[in-house]
Order: structure tokens, then sequence, then C-alpha cells
């Protein structure tokens, strides 16, 4: 079984993350998000109260930065598992 590179693993983890809620602080900026929010619930045959807030810059630097910093631990830490778990 192939071993994984822990920091390809956790860069690869870690943009994923980063970069879906860089997308979701885009859609909040433009003004997208509550409609996506409302289609969701709808598919899933939900009602809620959910009400997306205004856009807040430092809101969403801090949220596409600590994303990112997870999802590379997540990434590097799950590598670093399947390798032990695969050893030859």
């Amino acid at each position: 079984m192939n071993q994984l590179n822990p920091r390809r693993a956790g860069l690869a983890v870690g943009v994923f993350a980063g970069g879906a809620h860089l997308i979701w602080a885009v859609l909040v900026a433009f003004g997208w998000a509550q409609a996506l929010v409302n289609f969701i619930l709808w598919a899933h045959m939900m009602s809620t109260s959910y009400i997306v807030a205004p856009f807040d810059l430092t809101a969403a630097a801090t949220l596409v930065i600590l994303t990112t910093i997870i999802g590379y631990v997540a990434g590097d830490i799950f590598a670093l598992i399947w390798n032990r778990m695969h050893r030859a």
C-alpha cells in the first residue's frame, strides 16, 4: 500500500477546507449566501430560521485562516495514521 506524505496531505486538505470557506465568504460578501442556505434547507425538506449576517472582513479572514490550519493538521494526522496502519 502506498505511503502518504503527511505534509502534502495536510496541504491538500488545508487548501480544500480553506478554499471552501473562502467561497462561502465570497458568497456572503456578494449577498448570495442566504439564497444558498434557503435552497439547501428547502432541498432537504427542512424549515428553520437561519439568517446570514452581513459580511465582516475580520470574521471572514479568521474563518478562512483557521479552517486552513485545522485542515492542514487534520490531513497531516490522517496521513500519519494511514502510514502507521499500512506499514510494509
